[in-house]
């Protein structure tokens, strides 16, 4: 594989946008406690990111910087409407369990910090296929994370009962994705580092 195409696959596999980079952490963290939660995230995270990063990489570059992330805000905060609207229809009760966070995604840091750093560096159709990966190594992130805690949390998977007992209630609150997550940010970066060596050699 060429380096390019190292580089364009990094947010899902060296750079992952959660465990890695440690992106978007804040709805993983207080929302990501069920699988019907990640999968409402992961579809609003898709929609604003895909469409937001697109649609502003047609706004001119000899703007100021902060004019250019006000304009990235207007414009994920437009697509962000549709985007609720079909979430709601969807998966019913997400929104008010999520609260602000699903909001907050539509200033996520893949929109206003990453486009002037990475994507907006890169031609076109390379920067769409960065942006793609990024966003499936988030969801795959926010999938495993959630199924995770829901499993020991409630002994439940996308509401399907597993076990009436021997959970821990503490792993579906804040504090527990905090520990999940540390968890799992250790093992991503102990594979990568393996990974890594293993081709040096």
């Amino acid at each position: 594989m060429k380096s390019s195409d190292k580089s364009i696959t990094d947010g899902l596999f060296r750079d992952n946008t959660v465990l890695s980079a440690g992106m978007v952490i804040s709805p993983v963290i207080i929302c990501g406690n069920t699988v019907e939660n990640a999968l409402a995230l992961a579809y609003a995270f898709t929609a604003i990111t895909l469409f937001s990063v697109f649609l502003c990489s047609f706004i001119p570059r000899a703007l100021p910087y902060a004019v250019k992330i006000i304009i990235y805000a207007l414009i994920s905060s437009l697509i962000y409407i549709p985007v609720r609207l079909i979430t709601e229809t969807v998966y019913p009760g997400c929104i008010d369990s999520i609260g602000l966070y699903f909001p907050l995604l539509a200033v996520n840091s893949l929109i206003v910090y990453q486009t002037e750093v990475k994507f907006f560096k890169m031609k076109k159709f390379g920067m769409l296929k960065s942006l793609v990966f990024y966003i499936i190594g988030f969801n795959a992130a926010i999938l495993l994370i959630g199924a995770i805690r829901e499993i020991i949390g409630y002994g439940t998977v996308n509401g399907y009962i597993l076990s009436t007992e021997g959970f821990i209630s503490g792993v579906s609150q804040p504090f527990g994705g905090f520990v999940i997550l540390g968890l799992l940010c250790g093992i991503y970066r102990k594979i990568r580092s393996m990974v890594l060596d293993s081709k040096v050699e």
